[in-house]
């Protein structure tokens, strides 16, 4: 038998046994987080590919055959077993590359594919990200982005409100999908806007504790909330409840035609739709109107990113 390198025994790689390798992705993670995700995945390959080779000698070593030498064989059988485990993990299209993949989108490192069921980009923020004032996670806003945009091009055309505005606000009620409002057993809502249950709805609802500010102080009450299918029907009540009301009628007209001028798509664009909507009285926040624009102005941005 060739002499094995000290890296052929499992114990030196194996993510979970040796210490030292998990300090070391720990601390890989807060500068690279793309390479401590692609190490994992090879980790984590190599130890599937072990136990699988574990397996299959399980199914075809013979017994003891009473030299006594079964144990010093196991031994070696498993350290050459660990070098070829480690030799097979890792190559391109493996499955170190699917659970990379996987991992990243997970970690909100990439958009990932638009999912059609299931929460919005209900993923954690990336490893490296550090908590900053009033700014999404970028990689997290684009798939929110991404995810959405097709719903809010046809409440557009139905509205005439720019579908950017429409994905905006979906993103500031809902934190980019992070707090979407859930039924009692943790299933979606798909409710983007924050649309209250009244007496005129007879569909589904979800009751949760919700921040209202009453005399401009913040409380916390309990309140129903509509409940649909799909983030689609989420658009489209949106976009009914936009054009039937007399409340906002005003500012949907306003911004419907500010979008045929040459400031369609502008900050200050932006920043009178946010305002007509908190003169409506879409929300009780009084910060609404700044904390809208502030996440528009985002979007728009991510959007040109998107599109370069």
């Amino acid at each position: 038998m060739p002499a094995l390198p000290p890296q052929a025994s499992l114990a030196t790689s194996g993510l979970g046994i040796d210490n030292r390798s998990l300090d070391g992705l720990r601390g890989r993670a807060a500068t690279d987080p793309r390479g401590a995700v692609r190490e994992a995945s090879k980790q984590f390959e190599t130890l599937f590919m072990n136990e699988l080779m574990k397996s299959m000698r399980a199914t075809t070593m013979a017994e003891d055959d009473g030299d006594g030498n079964l144990s010093g064989r196991n031994l070696s059988t498993s350290m050459l077993d660990g070098q070829f485990a480690q030799q097979l993990s890792g190559r391109l299209g493996g499955l170190s590359d699917a659970i990379q993949k996987q991992l990243e989108r997970q970690m909100g490192l990439a958009p990932g594919p638009i999912p059609t069921t299931g929460s919005a980009n209900n993923t954690p923020a990336p490893l490296s990200a550090k908590p900053q004032p009033v700014r999404a996670p970028q990689t997290a806003a684009a798939g929110f982005v991404q995810q959405h945009s097709t719903a809010a091009q046809q409440a557009e055309r139905e509205t005439g409100i720019p579908a950017s505005f429409m994905v905006s606000q979906a993103a500031l009620e809902t934190g980019w999908g992070r707090k979407e409002i859930r039924h009692a057993d943790g299933s979606p809502s798909f409710n983007l806007f924050g649309i209250k249950a009244g007496a005129g709805w007879k569909g589904p609802v979800a009751e949760v504790t919700t921040t209202e500010y009453i005399d401009g102080r913040p409380q916390k009450v309990t309140a129903k909330f509509r409940a649909y299918g799909s983030y689609a029907e989420s658009f489209a009540d949106y976009a009914r409840l936009m054009k039937a009301s007399p409340r906002y009628a005003a500012a949907t007209q306003a911004v419907a035609a500010q979008s045929r001028t040459a400031e369609a798509g502008s900050a200050a664009h932006a920043a009178r739709f946010a305002q007509g909507l908190q003169q409506a009285g879409y929300a009780t926040d009084p910060a609404y109107a700044d904390k809208l624009t502030r996440v528009i102005n985002t979007t728009l941005r991510l959007q040109r990113t998107l599109t370069a």
